[in-house]
This record gives C-alpha cells, sequence and structure tokens, in this order.
C-alpha cells in the first residue's frame, strides 16, 4: 500500500474519531475543550476579557462556528456528531489542498 493511500486512511479515521470531542467533554462535564473558548466564556473563566481580545475577536468569524451548521446548536448527537465529521474532512480537505497547491507553485520556482 503507498504511504499517501495510509495518509488519507489515517486522516479518515481521525475524522471519523471528531465526535469524541462531543462526547467525553459531555461524560466528564468538563465543558468546552480547553483554548476554545469565546469572549464569554473567557469573562466568565478569567472574571474580564483582555481589550486585544475584543478588538480583534469581530475579524475572523468561523465558516463553521463550533464545528456545527447555523442552526444546528440544539440538535442531537447524531447530527452534531455528523457535523463535526464534515468539518473534519472539510478542514483536512482544505489543508491538503493548499498544500498540494504550495508544492505545485514552489517546484514550478525551482526548475
Amino acid at each position: 500500500m503507498k504511504t499517501s493511500k495510509k495518509l488519507w486512511i489515517g486522516l479518515g479515521m481521525l475524522a471519523l474519531l471528531c465526535p469524541l470531542g462531543l462526547i467525553i467533554p459531555d461524560l466528564f462535564k468538563a465543558g468546552s475543550a480547553w483554548g476554545e473558548w469565546d469572549s464569554t466564556e473567557i469573562q466568565k473563566i478569567v472574571g474580564y476579557v483582555p481589550e486585544g481580545l475584543k478588538r480583534f475577536s469581530e475579524i475572523w468569524k468561523a465558516p463553521l462556528p463550533d464545528y456545527s451548521f447555523k442552526g444546528w446548536e440544539g440538535k442531537g448527537l447524531g447530527s452534531l456528531s455528523f457535523a463535526y465529521i464534515f468539518s473534519a474532512i472539510l478542514g483536512a480537505g482544505l489543508v491538503a489542498l493548499f498544500a498540494w497547491l504550495a508544492g505545485r507553485l514552489l517546484s514550478k520556482k525551482g526548475k
């Protein structure tokens, strides 16, 4: 089996495991994943929102906030798991596409 095929199989398996990010914190009543807080959660945790975060938090809006589709916030675990897997596949695909494009562009410059 080629190395690239093994890589894609491994990435697919990791994408299928993404819903564990929903299940495990819920089992342990852990709340949000570490570092994935928005400004309201930081306000609750720390007691204030740093000025830089306030200023720059409106610049970037995630295409799939909370790894889900708009309006799916209250859906069940099955729907949210599908959205997590979709987000993982989309993100991995975009990273692979950009890496491939960068490789093509850089290999042309070297000729």
